[in-house]
Formats: structure tokens, C-alpha cells, sequence
């Protein structure tokens, strides 16, 4: 199906000036942006409501040849204003409206190579975002960034939630520290600010450059921008004319508003693929818990998981219970190996013996399921690039059309960190490789999430977050019950998140100690609180045949939605989000919380008024929690009406899930 784009043009002539300093707000005058030159050096500051939320922050580089950001006069500045909607091919809502206030300050060298460059400042009414622009000029072609001294220069050290730069796939848990007290931390970082202002600070289209991560200068809560090097010290190799990403400032009244802020995808740019009908959101199951529990392994052998006879099991499986896709992993050759250092012995082509990719796309495709395929590198970029089109080609022969790329190893190519402007590149090729052969891409381990969805919406989710899976194996015994409490509001505000929830059976036999610290009732509120438009049902289906009544939940609940609300957010307490299905009028609802018990009450207002509808109800059980009884869940129908609320019981680590359907 064909997206068609609105746009509407609200001042179609540009307002320029000269002067030294210039001012712009958003369309509801909320924010404003003030840039200056202060001893040569370009500056901005930021305010909500009149309160200055960044002092002056500091702009510029330093270039291989010396700085670049000194010794600068405005030459120009320019206003412009936009406001237009465009149309998700899918997403948590439809239609995204894109309004906004621009001033371009355009800026130049006052003596010798008169060198220039512009900030773009773009203003919403949810935050902002800037970027860099080098026009082309005799004195700056190509050239090196060794720095980007882009500052974030905050009145006070806020409450910050973050994780250290360095940990391996963004994989570690989030924390809050006072931002003074902050090391070098990737993004997005959110912060709570002391006057209950809700900020979070990323980036948006990260193309052909390092990705951004956020220091601190001297115990102050002065931020500075650390761009991920690469293995020789250099940060990025950049040509004139072209632009940076942007760096964006989510600004928001409550916790719940940061996650219905959609700047950072309009910060990217429209839609590169013209026909979008081949991209569908689904959920599916796999095989891959079973490897976790020790019950298969990825190389051929005795408990070989991607066998033939148990792929069609699974695909039996998806088709009964309305399953759109089955993943398998381990169907390749090269899991024999020490993968993790040797994924250059990788086929993306060649099956094991006891896998026959031909007959089971073919049972799958009887069945009405899609096979998802795995491509697991180990980190081997240069492996998989000679692969890519032999290996997307023979997928789009036998229909195959999502694959699953994984990234498993601290460095690329034994050298360079995932989030380099070399892997950002490999990352890209990857992406734009396989929309050529009408494939989806779910990518673990890597850069973080900036929003290029919205130009290629067959990247649908990533990983870059310490997922479920650790509940398998992490040696301090697993993710702990708020953890999924405060995701949404930070890895969340980067995307799509391949969590892979929907574990049923709790008990561990690799690693006793370790093991999902929710309550299975939690486990069904996740499908909802997660966002993926590709959505795992985690656990082994052994274990979902063991207990179908809660199955029904993740069985029925979509991945693609019409409109998002948030009744509740407290970051590392509670959330609770309610989603109306694209292809009916049945919403659905997740309300989480952390190792504490706790009652919410939901008033249903976003349910269409004047219909009576019945509430199916997935709860908590008596005697539900986390660490001793998980397994408890209470299914109840009540009728109810947009002016009724719903008091919703959550056990210690334990969640809701409820859908309403039309009678």
C-alpha cells in the first residue's frame, strides 16, 4: 500500500537577518532557543516557560588541521516555519504531526581560511533538535572531526537516568545519578529535572557519522558531547557539503509525554521506499529460548534445534495460534566454531544437513506463516558484506522476507566499536541491501536507535538493550523487577525495542539462580509496554500448550497500532499504556510495576464514548509475586463504558493486561 504524505507550507518565504544573535520559540511559544557569539565562539541557551533549562552551551570542533568553531562571526540568520502530518506504514499511532519554528545561523571564519558552517535549531513544542551544516567551499572539502565540542550546558545537576558508554550492545541497566556525578554515559540520557520537568537528550538520523554519547566536564552538570572514535582516533571522516545528525532534547510536563513525542522521527527523513506494501508488523515465536534452557543448541548435533522436523513443529504451532512468523536460529553453518571470534566461517547460504531450508519455507508458506532467518555474524562486518546479496537473494526466491542480524562480539572485525561511523556505515548497507530484496531487518547488538525507520520502515525493531534474555543467563541472577520499569522511558526513546517477552515457565535448569524476576501476568502486560511492530513470544511453545488460557493474551494482542495513551509513568516505579489495534477497535492495555505492590486505577476515557464494551481482564493471581509465586493468574469479563474506571491490583513484580473489545 502506497503512504501518501501531507505537507503544508505555513510561511513559505524565509526571514533573514545579520545580526549577532537571533531567537526562535515553538509554535506554542513554550520554548525558545537563543543563539549568540561570544569571543569568537558560537553559543545557544534553552528555556521552557521562561525558565532557562540550558545555560550558554558551546558549539564547534576540533578538525585534524586545528578548531573549527573559533574565531567565528554570524553572517546570516534565517527563520522558517513548517507545519504538515504524515502517515506512519507503522508505528504506535498513524498520523505524526510535524510543526515547527527553524532558525538557521549561519556562521563564518572573520579571518584567514574563512571557513563556514551552519546550526540549524528546529523547535517543537515537545523539545528540539540542531544539527551541523557544511555548505561546499574552496577551504573545506574533506576533512577530519577529531571532536565535537557540542555542550549541554544544564542550570542544575538534575536526576539522570543512564548507562555507561563502553557497555557492550548497550546491554547494562539504567541508573539514576545526579548529572554531575556522571562519567561518560550513552544516550538517550533522561533526566528529571528539580522544577518536575522531564528531558530526554539523543540524536536523530545518525547517518555517515560516529554516534553521540554524553560527558561530563569537571563534576559540573555541564554535558559535552563524546563521539564514539575509531580504532585509529579519529571520531569521523566528513565531506562538504553535508550535515551532522541532529541532537535532540526531548522537553516534557510528566514522565508518560516523553514517550508520545514523536521528534526524533521527524528529525529523519521521509521514506526512501516508495511501495510499502511488503512491510507487515506481526508477532512470532522461535526457536531460541530452548538453546538458553540447554534444551537445544545452535550447532548440529543430538539436541540440534533447526532441524526440519522441529521447524515444522513450530510452524504448526504459529498457524494454529495466529502466528505470523517463526524465527530459527542455528540453521546455518559456522555455529560449530568459536563464533564469537571466528564469524568470518559464517555461510549465509549453506544449511546444516539436518535443516532443509527449501522444504520448510515451503511448509510455512502452505501454512500461511513466514520463516524468519538468522543471521548471526559474530561481529564478522566483512564476512557478512561479501554475503549480503547471494545470501537476501536466495531468501526473496524461497519467501523469506524478515531476517533476525546479531552482532556478537566486543569489537567488528576484531577493531571497531558498533557504534564507530564504521559500524554505523555496515549497519546502513545492511538496511538498504535488504529493502532492495523486499526484507525486513530485526537487528540485535546495535548502534542505538535514532529514528531511521521513518525512511526505512523495513527496519522494524533492534535489541541495544539488556533484554529477557539475560534472565537466562546473567550471573547476578537476572534482570530485577524495576528494570522493565524504567526501559520504556530511556532504550524506549530510541525505538522499537526486541525485548522478546512471554516467558511462561520460570524455572531455570542452566542457571537455577537465574530466571525472570516477573509474574506471568507481568509477562502478558509486557507484550503491550514493549513496543515492537515485531513482537517475540519468547518461551518454548512446550510451555505455552501448558497453559493456554494466558496464551489467548499474547496469542490475540497485536504489534501495529492506530493510537498510543499513557494513564500512568513513573520512571522506575509503574507504567501503564493503552493501544488501539490498526485492524479493529479493540484496545489493549499493560500496566506494570516494580518489586512493590501497588493499585492503580484506570479511568477508561480513551475508549469511544457512548459504547458499551467487555474488558477481558488478565491479572495478577492471589498470592501472586515475583521471587515466590509467579505463576498465579485471575481471568475475568466485565462490562464497561468510557465514563467507568478500572482499579487495577498489581502483585510485587506483577502486572495487568486487559482487552476491550466492542459487544
Amino acid at each position: 500500500m502506497m503512504k501518501q504524505f501531507a505537507y503544508v507550507l505555513i510561511l513559505a518565504f524565509p526571514f533573514f537577518s545579520c545580526k549577532q544573535s537571533g531567537q526562535v520559540s515553538s509554535p506554542d511559544k513554550s520554548i525558545s532557543i537563543r543563539a549568540g557569539v561570544e569571543d569568537g565562539r558560537i553559543f545557544y541557551t534553552a528555556s521552557k516557560n521562561g525558565d532557562v533549562l540550558l545555560d550558554k552551551s558551546f558549539l564547534g570542533f576540533t578538525l585534524q588541521n586545528g578548531p573549527l568553531g573559533e574565531n567565528m562571526a554570524i553572517s546570516e540568520i534565517v527563520h522558517t516555519s513548517f507545519s504538515g502530518t504524515w502517515d506512519q506504514t507503522w508505528g504506535e499511532e498513524i498520523v505524526v504531526d510535524n510543526t515547527y519554528n527553524q532558525m538557521t545561523v549561519h556562521v563564518e571564519e572573520k579571518t584567514g581560511a574563512k571557513r563556514k558552517f551552519a546550526v540549524v535549531f528546529r523547535l517543537f513544542d515537545d523539545g528540539f533538535g540542531f544539527r551541523y551544516e557544511f555548505p561546499a567551499q574552496p577551504h573545506l572539502a574533506d576533512f577530519t572531526i577529531m571532536d565535537e565540542h557540542t555542550e549541554f550546558n544544564f542550570t542544575a545537576s538534575h536526576k539522570a537516568w543512564s548507562i555507561p558508554y563502553g557497555s557492550n550492545y548497550y546491554e547494562a541497566l539504567y541508573e539514576p545519578h545526579p548529572l554531575s556525578e556522571l562519567d561518560t554515559v550513552c544516550t538517550p540520557l533522561t533526566i528529571e529535572t528539580d522544577q518536575g520537568l522531564y528531558l530526554a537528550v539523543h540524536e536523530a538520523n545518525l547517518t555517515d557519522y560516529a554516534a553521540m554519547n554524553l560527558r561530563t566536564e569537571g563534576g559540573s552538570p555541564k554535558l559535552q558531547v563524546y563521539l564514539t572514535p575509531w580504532s585509529t582516533g579519529e571520531k569521523v571522516f566528513a565531506h562538504a557539503p553535508g550535515v551532522t545528525p541532529w541532537r535532540t532534547v526531548i522537553i516534557a510536563d510528566n514522565a508518560g509525554d516523553l514517550l508520545l513525542s514523536r521528534l526524533m522521527l521527524n528529525l529523519n527523513e521521509p521514506a526512501k521506499i516508495e511501495d510499502t506494501s511488503w512491510i507487515q508488523p506481526g508477532r512470532y515465536i522461535g526457536i531460541w529460548w530452548g538453546m538458553h534452557m540447554g534444551a537445544y543448541t545452535w550447532h548440529m548435533g543430538p539436541k540440534h534445534g533447526a532441524t526440519t522436523e522441529n521447524t515444522q513443529r513450530y510452524i504448526d504451532f504459529a498457524a494454529k495460534h495466529g502466528f505470523s512468523g517463526v524465527l530459527v536460529e542455528g540453521w546455518n553453518t559456522g555455529w560449530e566454531n568459536d563464533w564469537t571470534k571466528e564469524g568470518d566461517k559464517f555461510s549465509f547460504t549453506e544449511t546444516y544437513p539436518d535443516f532443509d531450508l527449501e522444504t520448510v519455507t515451503d511448509y510455512a508458506a502452505s501454512k500461511g506463516v513466514n520463516l524468519i532467518g538468522h543471521h548471526e555474524t559474530g561481529g564478522a562486518t566483512v564476512n557478512y558484506e561479501r554475503q549480503l546479496d547471494s545470501a537476501f537473494a536466495l531468501y526473496q526466491r524461497l519467501g523469506v522476507n524478515v531476517v533476525k542480524t546479531g552482532y556478537v562480539s566486543p569489537l567488528l572485525d576484531g577493531k571497531e566499536r558498533h557504534s564507530s561511523q564504521y559500524g554505523v556505515r555496515h549497519y546502513r548497507k545492511v538496511i538498504e541491501t535488504a529493502a532492495k530484496y523486499h526484507i525486513m531487518i530485526d537487528n540485535h547488538e546495535p548502534v542505538m536507535p535514532t529514528g531511521l525507520q521513518r525512511t526505512y520502515p523495513n527496519l522494524m525493531t533492534q535489541e541495544g538493550v539488556r533484554g529477557q534474555e539475560w534472565d537466562a543467563w546473567d550471573a547476578n541472577g537476572g534482570n530485577p523487577p524495576e528494570h522493565t520499569t524504567i526501559v520504556p522511558f530511556t532504550r524506549g526513546l530510541a525505538g522499537p525495542i526486541d525485548f522478546t517477552p512471554g516467558t511462561f515457565h520460570f524455572d531455570n535448569p542452566v542457571f537455577p539462580n537465574t530466571r525472570v524476576k516477573t509474574t506471568l501476568a507481568k509477562q502478558l502486560a509486557l507484550a503491550v509496554v514493549m513496543y515492537s511492530p515485531l513482537q517475540m513470544a519468547s518461551d518454548m511453545i512446550e510451555n505455552y500448550e501448558k497453559n493456554q488460557e494466558p496464551f489467548k493474551f499474547i496469542a490475540s494482542c497485536p504489534a501495529n497500532w492506530a493510537k498510543t495513551v499513557i494513564p500512568h509513568a513513573e520512571i522506575g516505579e509503574y507504567i501503564t499504556i493503552a493501544r488501539k489495534d490498526r485492524e479493529s477497535a479493540d484496545w489493549y492495555v499493560g500496566s506494570i510495576t516494580n518489586a512493590e505492590k501497588r493499585t492503580l486505577t484506570l479511568p477508561l476515557d480513551f475508549l469511544d464514548t457512548g459504547v458499551d464494551y467487555r474488558a477481558t481482564v488478565f491479572k495478577d493471581g492471589a498470592g501472586a509475586h515475583y521471587a515466590s509465586n509467579p505463576y498465579p493468574v485471575s481471568i475475568e469479563q466485565i462490562d464497561v463504558t468510557s465514563t467507568d474506571a478500572l482499579d487495577l491490583q498489581l502483585a510485587h513484580g506483577g502486572g495487568t493486561a486487559i482487552v476491550f473489545s466492542k459487544k
